[in-house]
């Protein structure tokens, strides 16, 4: 019996090493196999949902100029000077760092709402504590559940995480998988073969191989650039996974780099062009698919409005959210602005939150998801829904109209 049980432990460590395209699946077994046969049940085409989170504090003042604030020169002539030139104007005295490209021809096209002055409701400028209460989505974080997954699970629906491991998101009873690419040599397609034969009376492994091997061909398909670790390469994979006809419901992506103490300027410039360049590999591998997705940015908290010494800024509160995709009804900068006089800043330094990232979500989950009240307040138990019209209406195919 323990030869056995070798053996299938021999099996899974073989097929983990023979290629990176291989999902792998996180859930209690308890829940494995009802939640799978719920998933199979619908086969048309559903709305797609692309979680990305900025870990690190993106500073929304700098992504998100608000040049009609008659104080934002007084806190940051430096930063301002280096951009105002060539920043993208959005209308009502907002206007776009010169670094999104593609988030202003979204915006042009309707697709996008910026969302200025949110909080991710967590009281504190940790970065980790943060981000698991946004990742939690919970008034009091809980590690073993995310909001994403809850939505899922509410949804009847299935997710992707590309990551290496299960980020919080995703956590939770229902059925969730994740993917990132490997550093291993391509495995020949003999390798393949004598696997299929070797699998043929092992139900799971024989389902998952196949699996394996149709991202391997899905993906072996889209533009390769550079870095295959860099978010706009991992960006695509996702796209190109989402948009099979057999592909998830919803995916959650995540960026790191955002923690900008020292020479914000630059840095900044970097990873704006990154996250935007991101962006548009999700819209051109998703192609048809993207009419029917909405992507929402989120980052744990904002930056100092203040500039610190070492030309950078500290830990803040409030900062921006992105809303996009063919489905969303965009153009416009939504959120309520607080201002930036002294008076007007919480705890006398950071941007003023005036409303919860959580609100905009609720409302995209009963807007694009369907989510009634009762699944609503099972994915944010505290939040009520906001009135605010962010997605196209639909048509009978289930396209943005």
């Amino acid at each position: 019996m323990a030869d056995k049980d070798n053996q299938k432990l021999d099996r899974r460590n073989l097929l983990k090493a023979a290629a990176g395209s291989f999902i792998a699946w996180h859930t209690p077994a308890v829940f494995s196999a009802t939640t799978k046969l719920s998933a199979d049940i619908v086969k048309a085409p559903r709305p797609k949902l692309v979680w990305v989170i900025l870990r690190g504090a993106m500073d929304s003042l700098h992504a998100l100029l608000p040049l009609s604030d008659p104080d934002l020169m007084l806190h940051r002539k430096r930063f301002v000077a280096s951009v105002k030139e060539d920043a993208f104007d959005l209308g009502g005295g907002f206007a776009l760092h010169p670094a999104f490209q593609e988030l202003n021809y979204l915006y042009k096209q309707k697709q996008l709402i910026p969302v200025v002055a949110t909080g991710s409701g967590a009281k504190t400028r940790s970065h980790f504590y943060a981000q698991d209460i946004l990742e939690s989505g919970l008034p009091e974080m809980d590690s073993d559940s995310g909001w994403l997954n809850r939505a899922v699970e509410a949804y009847q629906g299935e997710s992707l995480a590309i990551a290496h491991t299960l980020p919080l998101g995703l956590r939770g009873t229902q059925l969730a998988k994740t993917w990132y690419p490997d550093s291993l040599h391509p495995a020949s397609d003999d390798l393949y073969e004598r696997l299929e034969v070797l699998y043929k009376d092992d139900h799971v492994l024989s389902e998952r191989l196949a699996e394996g091997l149709k991202n391997r061909q899905l993906l072996a398909g889209i533009k390769r650039l550079k870095n295959k670790y860099s978010f706009p390469s991992l960006a695509a994979s996702c796209a190109t996974m989402l948009a099979d006809s057999d592909g998830p419901d919803c995916a959650m992506l995540e960026m790191t780099g955002w923690d900008t103490h020292q020479n914000q300027i630059g840095r900044l410039d970097r990873k704006f062009r990154e996250l935007d360049q991101g962006i548009a590999m999700l819209r051109e591998n998703l192609a048809e698919q993207w009419g029917n997705t909405v992507v929402v940015v989120t980052t744990e908290f904002g930056r100092t409005v203040a500039i610190n010494g070492t030309k950078g800024t500290d830990h803040g509160t409030a900062s921006a959210m992105f809303i996009a995709g063919g489905a969303v009804a965009g153009g416009s900068v939504q959120g309520r602005w607080p201002g930036l006089a002294e008076a007007n800043l919480y705890e006398g330094r950071d941007l003023m939150p005036t409303s919860d990232t959580r609100q905009w979500i609720r409302a995209i989950l009963s807007q694009h998801w369907k989510l009634n009240g009762a699944q609503l307040d099972y994915v944010f138990p505290t939040i009520k829904t906001m009135g605010s019209q962010l997605i196209r209406p639909v048509s009978k195919s289930g396209a943005a109209i």
